[in-house]
């Protein structure tokens, strides 16, 4: 197998009506799968940066990135023009959504669902739905403060 590959992804969010932490997923070109947005580093971009701009090009959505990674997962596939399975490592920051547009570059190759805490079964990824189980569980333990502009 070849050596891993760094990249970048991003964990929308944003409250409920009710309260409930939700976070957006996406599906894969490839496989279908629910992940969150995700992608390779940007030259000219911070990694924070580049993790919001594949939140807007694969699920339409804009917002306040994080600094920081809360984690990071792994999987593996097959690069183009491969056959052979290439590892890659990817880690998540937390994108805070102030809105959700209903155009954006990738709206006809994806779907997208808002998920809570106690969905997360359908994201295959282990290490990716265990990230978000404990983020998602810290965000439920705290109180929610709503930014002030």
């Amino acid at each position: 197998m070849e050596t891993s590959h760094k990249q970048i992804g991003a964990l929308p969010h944003r409250r409920s009506p009710s309260g409930q932490t939700q976070i957006l997923l996406v599906t894969s070109r490839g496989s279908g799968q629910w992940i969150v947005p995700k992608g390779w580093p940007m030259d000219g971009r911070s990694n924070p940066q580049a993790a919001a701009r594949e939140a807007y090009e694969e699920a339409g959505v804009v917002g306040k990135i994080a600094s920081k990674p809360i984690g990071s997962f792994t999987y593996e596939k097959a690069l183009k023009g491969t056959t052979q399975p290439a590892q890659f490592q990817v880690d998540v920051y937390p994108l805070h959504v102030d809105r959700q547009l209903t155009c954006w570059p990738e709206v006809h190759q994806r779907q997208t669902a808002w998920i809570e805490v106690g969905q997360t079964d359908m994201i295959a990824n282990l290490e990716l739905r265990h990230i978000i189980d404990q983020w998602l569980w810290s965000m439920e333990s705290r109180p929610y403060k709503r930014a002030t502009r």
